[in-house]
């Protein structure tokens, strides 16, 4: 298949990438500079020159595609307000250039705010405030002929080279000289490898009915206090505790996603896709290393 990927060169979709070319599969990724589009070229993808403000790439990349996979966002912690709208306008502009082609149209969404309580499961609703209540939007598609299949990432897809949640706390660490967790600790976040989201995506594609959600998690609970423990032990830091209400003076924009439960179940995707994560578990990389050294 050709494969037209936004954010084909970031955390997970240069990872992606390198899934679906191994496959066999042709990649097209959407390219902000020069410097992307060279590094989607030593791959052997091709670049299709934009970003999510341009709506006409957008919507060219998802015509000339036989499949799409939208994981670019801008993650903008400054005006989420901006970041949820050009998300909702990227999702709208190539859900209806795919509108009755039966194309796989795979979205990106997180785990934050699915529920509170429990573990969150494939057959929950997404929430309106999350990505700009895109999941739902991409979702109303599946009924318009367009096989959208929702993918909700644990908040720590891990491996080296991350510079996503974990490596916040990491920075927060060595900033403030110890490794801490939230009250109790008793929060729990799921995890899953990069290697093993990106296999995901590319079985999403290849074998996921229309209107499905996945669930991009290996780990399904992982205590925050864990993950607080094992980068102590890592950075040979003390392990403490932060009143919540310190959160985001202590750890930075990570503090709010810290103090929030994204334990997440994916039994139903497994049984559906058949997958299976083989990659390391987080604790294991950050005992091992992949996220730095002692201090001293």
């Amino acid at each position: 298949m050709n494969v037209f990927v936004t954010g084909a060169t970031g955390w997970i979709g240069s990872a992606t990438t390198d899934e679906l070319l191994a496959a066999g599969h042709r990649v097209v990724g959407l390219a902000r500079s020069d410097e992307s589009a060279a590094k989607l070229a030593a791959k052997g993808a091709t670049a299709l020159r934009g970003d999510l403000d341009d709506l006409d790439a957008l919507r060219r990349g998802a015509t000339e595609a036989d499949a799409v996979v939208h994981l670019a966002n801008k993650h903008d912690w400054s005006d989420p307000e901006e970041s949820d709208r050009a998300e909702r306008a990227a999702v709208h502009a190539m859900a209806e250039a795919l509108t009755g082609t039966g194309r796989p149209f795979v979205v990106a969404n997180g785990l934050s705010g699915v529920v509170e309580g429990r573990a969150a499961l494939e057959t929950d609703r997404g929430p309106a405030d999350s990505r700009g209540d895109s999941e739902n939007l991409a979702l109303s598609y599946a009924g318009r002929g367009v096989r959208t299949v929702i993918v909700r990432f644990a908040p720590s897809v891990h491996g080296a080279g991350d510079w996503g949640f974990v490596t916040f706390l990491v920075e927060a660490a060595r900033r403030s000289g110890v490794s801490a967790y939230l009250g109790d600790g008793s929060t729990a976040w799921s995890a899953v490898h990069r290697s093993d989201a990106a296999r995901l995506i590319r079985l999403g594609i290849e074998r996921a009915p229309a209107g499905v959600r996945l669930h991009a998690v290996a780990e399904e609970s992982i205590s925050t206090r864990a993950i607080a423990e094992a980068l102590g032990k890592a950075l040979q830091l003390p392990v403490t505790s932060v009143d919540p209400a310190r959160a985001e003076e202590h750890f930075g924009v990570v503090g709010f996603f810290f103090g929030l439960g994204m334990a997440a179940s994916s039994a139903r995707t497994r049984a559906l896709l058949g997958w299976h994560p083989t990659g390391p578990a987080l604790e294991e990389e950050i005992l091992a290393g992949v996220y730095g050294q002692p201090l001293r």
